[in-house]
């Protein structure tokens, strides 16, 4: 997100988710049972007004914010003379993530716009996270594990017209591609406080948010608007399905992240039924219409749910390139069926109906140091500003007495001890500049330090806390690019109590319980590489090159979720001892890079779902 970020020093800068017997019938109970209506729409605006953008606050640029992490990856055959991976327009940083997934794929009706997901989430060790990554919670591995989907929006990328729930539209690179946006329903696990500079939306539980990111730039990635390059509506699950704050890119407000007594909270261990499906469009007055995609979290085990519609009655709005206002506009899913080519043509992530962790995003210190502060100031008068955010980290997973990268002077761009992806380990970056776009890790910051810090909401103070300190590499470039962090440790769910549990999960199912024939590995890190040659894909691997260690997803058939007869659940981390049952060759399962449409992006064959034929076993 774009907020305007107020230093502590005075300076202000825009920085602006055995089964051979397996039937599908078994899985009823979470199987969706709702079917996107057929409509007609139109892709002009389905509303009059315009939002004009905050000049406080927005969200429209999210690539220049610390929360990097509700962005989509871009990626075009050249952006500003640098092939295939994206900078900012604005301030010059690359941008680029690491999402390993499974994509889901059907030629079936509907499997592209209506779908259902079985849930449990992880639980963390009782013991206290240590500097060190000896013991780990989830918020430290994943920052936002996420549900993805093609969404129409004529208004983004690349710029042509989009009709709703069908494979008329195309978004494979050509010139008539549908105007696309990515959708990504994110959960946020619990610890790292708060959401506006942190991780999570609680202490001690878990969250959900739906993310449509759109991409205001012309065919060819050109012709970008740099004050909206990529522009995120974005609103948390409501127990009510009121959005906390505006949820359009224009003018968020506090609650709009912070959450309001209505947002849906959620407790380690809990199970979860996902449902995603298409609200067909019903007019009211004034016009805009209220339906849209519809996302809901129905928490199994204590009977709450949460659900958002994308509806231009609920706030969200489009994106205007040419002058970054907004229109009130109602989101439809894009695509009938997920077939292998419906994907959003300008996203890394050859995405579909997709399933993913969102990694690389931190590692824990023994201390923080450098002050850097984060303060947003909201339209209509609302604010937040927390001074105790750091920019170095100092001791932790740097070392034993070795301090980490940074800090940046951003008045003048200039980074000291900035490091990148080394053929041994980290290597000193061959530019101090964090808006030169190198693949380089230019600071630590965010970081949060361990323990209670007190910050101002809306000049009321209040308490946050981290049990850890922690660094999220999110101010000055997108993630953890010498890959040295907790993501990169074999610190993930594998057994052990000093790790979490992995989050279990089922399906997806189609409306009538129907499952997804094939499947397709893909992760998105080799972007972000800065020995991966986008060329030839050279050193595009998983794990990326020096990383000591990367996850990858697993079947178990000992594991099954709560309430359900499916014994195969997928499982993501690292082999759990006594409970995998199938690796898929662990990080072998992520193939090659795909060079033809991008090579930061690995891909295996097309395989068939293992979860429904069999190769649950070894």
């Amino acid at each position: 997100m774009r907020f305007r970020l107020v230093g502590t020093r005075g300076w202000a800068w825009k920085v602006a988710i055995p089964v051979a017997c397996l039937a599908a019938a078994s899985q009823l109970a979470f199987a969706g049972t709702s079917v996107a209506s057929s409509y007609t729409v139109t892709s002009a605006h389905h509303s009059v007004g315009t939002i004009k953008p905050s000049t406080k606050l927005n969200t429209l640029d999210c690539n220049q914010t610390g929360l990097k992490r509700l962005c989509t990856d871009p990626h075009g055959p050249l952006y500003d003379g640098h092939l295939a991976r994206f900078r900012d327009p604005k301030t010059g940083e690359y941008v680029g993530h690491d999402e390993p997934s499974v994509k889901f794929i059907s030629a079936a009706t509907g499997s592209g716009n209506t779908m259902s997901y079985a849930m449990q989430l992880p639980r963390d060790p009782t013991k206290t996270p240590t500097s060190t990554g000896s013991v780990t919670t989830y918020a430290e591995l994943s920052v936002a594990p996420w549900f993805g989907l093609p969404i129409c929006d004529p208004l983004s990328y690349p710029q042509n017209t989009c009709t709703p729930l069908s494979d008329t539209n195309t978004g494979t690179g050509l010139s008539t591609d549908a105007g696309s946006a990515f959708m990504e329903l994110q959960f946020y696990p619990p610890g790292i406080q708060p959401l506006q500079d942190g991780v999570s939306c609680s202490k001690t539980q878990w969250c959900s948010a739906l993310n449509i990111d759109s991409l205001e730039c012309q065919l060819g990635i050109v012709n970008c608007n740099p004050g909206c390059v990529e522009p995120v509506n974005f609103a948390l699950m409501q127990t009510n399905g009121v959005p906390a704050g505006p949820p359009a890119p224009q003018d968020p407000s506090e609650s709009t992240f912070a959450g309001n007594a209505s947002t849906l909270k959620m407790n380690p261990g809990d199970v979860l039924k996902v449902s995603i499906t298409d609200v067909a469009n019903t007019a009211i007055s004034p016009n805009p219409d209220n339906g849209g995609l519809k996302a809901t979290v129905a928490d199994v085990t204590t009977g709450q749910t949460g659900y958002i519609v994308a509806s231009a009655a609920n706030g969200f709005a489009d994106t205007s390139i040419a002058d970054c206002n907004g229109h009130p506009f109602s989101f439809h899913a894009e695509y009938n069926t997920a077939s292998q080519q419906n994907q959003v043509p300008w996203a890394a992530l050859e995405g579909g109906v997709l399933m993913e962790q969102e990694i690389g995003h931190g590692e824990a210190c023994s201390s923080v140091s450098h002050k850097l502060g984060f303060s947003a100031s909201y339209t209509g008068g609302s604010s937040y500003s927390d001074p105790s955010i750091y920019q170095v980290c100092n001791g932790g997973q740097e070392g034993s007495g070795k301090t980490g990268e940074g800090p940046c002077n951003p008045s003048t761009a200039v980074c000291q001890h900035a490091t990148t992806q080394g053929t041994k380990g980290p290597a000193k970056c061959s530019t101090n500049l964090f808006n030169s776009g190198a693949l380089c890790e230019f600071a630590d910051g965010f970081c949060l330090p361990k323990g209670n810090r007190t910050v101002s909401v809306s000049g009321v103070a209040a308490k946050f806390n981290s049990p850890v300190a922690f660094c999220l590499q999110n101010a000055f470039q997108n993630g953890d690019l010498d890959y040295d962090g907790t993501s990169y440790h074999a610190d993930w769910p594998s057994g052990s109590s000093n790790f979490p549990t992995s989050i279990r999960y089922v399906g997806p199912f189609t409306a009538g319980g129907g499952t997804y024939p094939s499947i397709q590995f893909e992760t998105d890190a080799a972007g972000s590489e800065n020995l991966c040659n986008l060329s030839t894909g050279a050193n595009c691997t998983a794990p990326p090159i020096s990383a000591k260690f990367y996850p990858f997803w697993t079947l178990t058939s000992k594991q099954p979720i709560a309430g359900q007869t499916a014994n195969c659940t997928w499982n993501f981390g690292n082999v759990i001892s006594g409970i995998t049952t199938n690796n898929f060759g662990k990080d072998v399962q992520y193939g090659t890079p795909d060079v033809a449409r991008y090579a930061g992006t690995l891909t295996s064959a097309v395989l068939p779902n293992p979860q429904f034929t069999g190769n649950c076993h070894t």
